[in-house]
């Protein structure tokens, strides 16, 4: 089967299959599309230039974005954990999420899926799932370069802690320990483990996933930086070392946009660019000490807080065989849990036996087929609060429904918290959509872990504690 009948055969699929991943279609290895998904750590939707940044630079994702197609409203849950093991499993956290730092070693995940469809499977940059030397292997990635796997990724040197992500960092590989102190840089040695796997790779379908290590704090130099110091083991303090967060962070975009633009190169270079689908997005909104200049007015990130400061992040999608009429800026929501129908169906993989259902492909999308999939509202639960909202409206409240309060957006990161007194009568009408869909999905609380899994996380707390 040619490359055109296959991308002709997938067009019709999915015309076809409304909202629903299409049946798998058993294709060739070597014409099945290459999979990489890029998923930045703390970089919310202001931090790129082609989103309406006035002080960040991005010119390498600007151009895959006006190749491809370009997300306005996609949304992940405020922090790290639960935004890893949502994307990963495709399932809201009401269902699986256990703690911080830990994925349920029950899941199945979109790496196992691939894997059994025939696909290499590779992971680098940051974990954070399981301290396990297997966990990576465990949840279906063949390949895996890490910080934050069997160790935190700091040490102590003479009474101080480093934070040991970036300059000369801690890495694992595969579970093998591996500690550098000769000025490397970890967010680099990421990515160059990655080109490596793709061009290792590049004669079979593969899967990429990187959790990129950059943006989060500490807020550091860069190579790139003008006081980059080789010699330093990294920040002795959790935001960073500097007073002047503003550029490092601004410098940090800059880097991770250079490794995007790197593992394109690398794609081309490997003669595997146009049949692979890449797609970028941030596991949250930025982190709170950083003020970005936005479209002639300013975004404080809110990391941690189920606003749009907190939740609402960048989402692009570039294959250049696959997508009709690119250069397209779309509104569709779009949430973690949908990347696990969109990386079966153009995989032709099976979803997960047990799947629930809680995302919807984007594919319909990709080739301009909006009309064909259906996604009104995105959900989100996080530690004591949840969230439900479609393009406009928001409602947030406690986990057990109470405090339930609508806000009004006009816009990207511009809410309006509204009063019950004061609400409309389409808009009293939404609430209650919004509350009904807060309480059906509050009763599926950890209904995919299993029953033991359940009852250690559920157990009461002891005696004399509070």
């Amino acid at each position: 089967m040619k490359q055109s009948t296959y991308h002709s055969l997938l067009i019709t699929l999915v015309a076809l299959a409304g909202t629903t991943a299409v049946t798998p279609v058993h294709l060739e290895a070597a014409e099945k599309p290459n999979i990489v998904l890029i998923m930045a750590d703390d970089m919310g939707y202001e931090a790129l230039s082609v989103n309406g940044s006035e002080s960040c630079k991005s010119p390498n994702l600007d151009k895959l974005a006006a190749q491809g197609v370009r997300f306005t409203n996609c949304f992940s849950n405020p922090i790290c954990t639960p935004s890893r093991a949502k994307i990963m499993t495709g399932q809201y956290n009401v269902r699986n999420y256990i703690k911080f730092g830990m994925l349920d070693r029950g899941q199945t995940t979109f790496a196992h899926q691939l894997k059994a469809a025939g696909y290499a499977t590779c992971i680098a940059g940051k974990w954070q799932l399981g301290k396990q030397t297997d966990s990576p292997q465990h949840f279906g990635f063949e390949q895996s370069c890490l910080w934050q796997h069997t160790r935190s990724g700091r040490s102590k040197e003479n009474g101080k802690t480093f934070d040991r992500r970036f300059v000369n960092p801690l890495l694992e590989f595969n579970g093998r320990q591996e500690d550098y102190t000769s000025g490397e840089y970890g967010p680099q040695i990421c990515s160059d483990f990655i080109c490596d796997f793709i061009d290792n790779n590049k004669e079979e379908p593969f899967l990429v996933y990187y959790p990129m290590i950059l943006t989060h704090c500490p807020f550091d130099p860069t190579p790139d930086s003008t006081d980059w110091d080789p010699k330093r083991l990294g920040s002795t303090t959790y935001k960073g070392d500097r007073n002047d967060p503003q550029r490092h962070f601004r410098d940090m975009v800059a880097y991770a946009d250079k490794e995007v633009g790197q593992i394109v190169a690398q794609l081309e270079k490997s003669g595997v660019r146009d049949n692979t689908l890449l797609i970028f997005t941030g596991d949250n909104g930025t982190d709170k000490p950083i003020v970005t200049p936005w479209n002639g007015t300013t975004v404080v990130g809110g990391k941690g807080t189920m606003t749009d400061m907190g939740t609402r992040v960048p989402c692009i999608a570039s294959w250049p065989e696959g997508i009709k009429q690119a250069g397209r800026v779309v509104d569709d929501l779009v949430e973690f849990c949908d990347m696990m129908p969109t990386l079966c169906e153009v995989a032709g993989a099976e979803l997960p036996e047990d799947y629930p259902g809680d995302g919807s492909s984007i594919v319909p999308v990709l080739q301009d087929n909006e009309s064909t999939r259906s996604k009104d509202w995105i959900y989100i639960w996080y530690r004591g609060q949840v969230m439900v909202r479609n393009k406009q409206y928001s409602l947030v409240a406690k986990t057990d429904g109470s405090n339930a309060r609508l806000t009004r957006y006009n816009g990207p990161f511009d809410g309006e918290k509204l009063q019950d007194s004061t609400l409309s009568e389409s808009e009293r009408d939404i609430k209650e959509q919004f509350e009904a869909t807060l309480s059906r999905l509050a009763k599926t609380r950890l209904s995919s872990v299993s029953e033991d899994v359940r009852a250690q996380v559920e157990k009461p707390p002891k005696k004399g504690r509070k």
